[in-house]
């Protein structure tokens, strides 16, 4: 294994006398990861990246060395979940992607051509982001796959957390949550245990004096959203895991609280901002679509294309969109009925779906779209506003359990992933 870690030299590639015998260091490998690498010029990118990110923002930043150590855990992490994704047989084809990318332009409100010059104006490859970005999707799937199968909710939860809410007033704040985790081994000692107490009490102290929570964050924190700042997004309290949750209550914008303990370690919190939901109906949408699934004998292409004839013929009133459905959608659950959806949330569905759902306009066809499950075309026939019931109030209390329970058994997935793989990191 330690062939892996020498340095890749070229001498005997380079042309004329004056390179004779030279050598020139290509790249080095930073760390060997199970059956993998991670490369110093992907440790390089990371850290530019981060750079350029705070930049623009004008935020600060600790040393390159603090940089670099966040940097490789990360790709750790990635080089992990990328070759679980392998032994799955996980694949995001180009064609997801490129729906991927367009979804991005399109909320950005830029075509196509004006999100890749801005991308290569930002960070010079548009080929680099996409296959970043090719490497996000695919691990958010792993994760989702092996976090999902963890997680179950009974009916009782729900009813329960509904009572409480109803009793305190359901409040509709949000908080946008700040992390900072000083980690601990699995089977830590008195001593690691004691070590990381004080070390997380120390970091506590230098917040309250003022230290800049985000770059104490790169610095220390051995969170997942460590090169964030440790931002972890806005969230509802009962969306959060249950220690963050009870530590929140009742704390205002910029209190710092913690350490808190956990099996992961010492937890530091602070409240970026505080925002108010307000919503008080729901939209729902009357649809119908068709899916095709490419396989092995139906490649995207043909897929995509069977669909754009589709949407032409439907448009030229030359074809029934449910005798279509009927005859050829490969969803099993809308096609006897011509394709037809019912009434739903646009939430509910995958990110590719609801966002196409939102952009048309009532009896508008879409035109052909990759989703996770296949290619789809799909058509508004209604919408309407309805009261939040209490079905639909269950309903969103089921996803808040769900999300607290996903970040906490996220976090322990990828600590038992790391756990069990075989990890140099080369000095």
């Amino acid at each position: 294994m330690r062939l892996l870690s020498c340095i890749v030299l070229v001498g005997c590639l380079l042309s004329g006398p004056q390179s004779h015998g030279a050598e020139r260091e290509i790249d080095r490998i930073a760390a060997i990861v199970d059956s993998g690498v991670v490369l110093e010029s992907e440790v390089r990118e990371v850290v530019d990246r981060v750079k350029r990110n705070a930049a623009s923002q004008g935020q600060g930043l600790p040393s390159d060395q603090v940089l670099r150590v966040q940097a490789l855990e990360r790709l750790i992490q990635t080089s992990l979940q990328m070759q679980m994704a392998n032994r799955m047989g996980l694949q995001i084809s180009d064609a997801q992607l490129d729906q991927t990318i367009q979804r991005i332009a399109a909320g950005e409100g830029m075509s196509l051509d004006q999100f890749r010059l801005q991308v290569e104006q930002e960070e010079g490859s548009y080929q680099q982001f996409r296959e970043r970005l090719r490497e996000e999707i695919t691990t958010n799937e792993v994760m989702r796959n092996a976090v999902q199968r963890r997680i179950y909710i009974s009916p009782q939860e729900v009813e329960s957390l509904l009572r409480v809410m109803q009793e305190q007033g359901a409040t509709s704040e949000q908080y946008n949550i700040g992390h900072i985790l000083i980690g601990v081994p699995n089977q830590a000692s008195t001593d690691d245990i004691e070590q990381a107490r004080r070390q997380a009490e120390r970091v506590l102290e230098l917040l309250r004096e003022g230290t800049d929570f985000r770059q104490q964050a790169i610095t220390s924190s051995s969170g997942s959203r460590a090169l964030e700042g440790g931002d972890m997004g806005w969230m509802n309290i009962n969306e959060m895991p249950t220690l963050f949750a009870e530590a929140i209550r009742g704390k205002r914008r910029g209190d710092m609280i913690g350490p808190l303990r956990s099996g992961a370690g010492f937890h530091i919190l602070t409240i970026f901002d505080i925002r108010g939901e307000n919503v008080a109906e729901i939209e729902e949408v009357k649809s119908r679509h068709v899916l095709i699934r490419p396989s092995i004998i139906l490649s995207e292409e043909r897929a995509r294309d069977r669909l754009a004839r589709f949407v032409a013929d439907f448009r030229n009133g030359t074809v029934s969109f449910a005798d279509f459905a009927r005859e050829h959608s490969e969803d099993p659950g809308s096609r006897n009925n011509g394709g037809d959806l019912g009434w739903a949330e646009p939430d509910i569905f995958v990110p590719e779906f609801r966002d196409t759902l939102r952009s048309l306009d009532l009896n508008e066809i879409s035109e052909p779209f990759r989703t996770e499950h296949g290619w789809h075309v799909v058509q508004v026939l209604e919408r309407r506003s309805v009261d939040a019931t209490a079905d639909r109030q269950r309903e969103q209390i089921y996803r808040m359990i769900f999300n607290r329970r996903f970040s906490e058994e996220s976090t322990t997935f990828l600590r038992e992933l790391r756990d069990e793989a075989y990890i140099e990191v080369v000095d």
